[in-house]
């Protein structure tokens, strides 16, 4: 399968499918992230279509009002709008680059009421204004760390929902940009503090591709890719539950922990498969297989069809040109299928 290498400045583009992972982060500290909904992010949806989706299944069997934390991806007027309906506080972290409005002024009684009032460019520090609270604090692994607080602020596309920014800076980060959007907010002291949790999560990630072997089979189909997919969060949840049962077995050049993490329980889970036992019978040799049939055909592996999320059309012109008109030219469908066709799926690899 030909995969194009990369070239620097432009959109890293890799095979594969793409995923979306919900997690419940049991401890303010450690490592330790536990995945509620590991899902494929198919062709005909967004990331944050289905990060939505995930959020509003979890939320509808919780009895408490949960904090959801999300990276940049998620920082956006499309997500403030899927999740406007869902009983979730909401921490996002907002790209430096990104353009909210204040809230407008009083009406003044002519006119249309405005919806945007002025604009908060996050790359532009005389568009902030005062800010609402300021807070300073000395921490033990970063240093002087510097919070601000503006409120009532909003996207252009969302201007129904309203959140707090938060601006947090230290020696070794030149500015944080976290959102919240839900009832009563944390407070600045802490809310750092809860972003950063969302990280573990990327921990489990990293470990379900080095030590379960997430992304190592080359399966067929998308279905046995979620079947595979299925078995991360189950062996996840079974190190979780079996943390406290296991004996911490570090390799010669390891130090013991008391706290084990994800990799140092699956490192001694086989000493407690032996304790507890098996419920199947011990295999029995049948002798040798049969093999392959000589003459039978193998079926040819399947072929799937070319998904187009995007499709580029020219702009008219107005003005009078001497070129035919592309629209009866015999090479328009040739020129039109190559600039059509920009997002391919490959089922082979995820």
């Amino acid at each position: 399968m030909h995969q194009p290498n990369l070239v620097e400045g432009n959109k890293p583009i890799v095979l594969g499918h793409d995923y979306s992972t919900l997690g419940w982060v049991p401890e303010m500290s450690g490592s330790w992230a536990i995945p509620l909904c590991h899902e494929r992010i198919s062709s005909f949806e967004t990331a944050a279509q289905r990060a939505a989706f995930q959020l509003r299944q979890v939320c509808r069997d919780l009895s408490v009002r949960p904090i959801a934390t999300y990276d940049s991806e998620y920082g956006s007027a499309a997500f403030m709008n899927l999740t406007e309906d869902i009983p979730a506080d909401l921490l996002l972290r907002l790209r430096p680059n990104r353009c909210l409005y204040k809230a407008p002024e009083p009406y003044s009684g002519s006119g249309r009421p405005r919806k945007h009032g002025d604009k908060f460019q996050l790359a532009n520090a005389d568009s902030w204004g005062d800010s609402s609270a300021t807070f300073s604090l000395e921490d033990e692994t970063v240093g002087q760390v510097q919070i601000q607080q503006w409120s009532d602020l909003h996207f252009k596309k969302a201007s129904q929902r309203h959140f707090q920014v938060i601006r947090v800076t230290h020696p070794h980060c030149s500015g944080l940009w976290l959102a919240w959007v839900g009832e009563q907010m944390p407070t600045l002291e802490q809310i750092w503090r809860l972003y950063l949790r969302r990280f573990a999560i990327d921990h489990w990630n990293r470990f379900a591709k080095q030590r379960l072997h997430w992304t190592l089979p080359q399966l067929l189909t998308p279905q046995q890719a979620l079947r595979w997919s299925d078995l991360m969060p189950l062996l996840s949840w079974q190190l979780w539950l079996a943390r406290q049962l296991v004996i911490d077995t570090p390799l010669p050049w390891q130090k013991p922990q008391t706290n084990l993490t994800f990799g140092r329980v699956a490192q001694g889970f086989a000493a407690l498969l032996v304790r507890i036992g098996s419920p199947a019978c011990s295999p029995k040799p049948r002798g040798k297989s049969l093999g392959w049939k000589s003459g039978r055909k193998r079926d040819p592996y399947p072929r799937f069809p070319i998904i187009k999320n995007a499709l580029l059309v020219p702009k008219r012109s107005t003005k009078t040109s001497l070129i035919p008109n592309p629209k009866y030219s015999p090479f328009h469908s040739l020129g039109f299928a190559q600039f059509s066709i920009l997002w391919v799926t490959f089922p082979a690899l995820f």
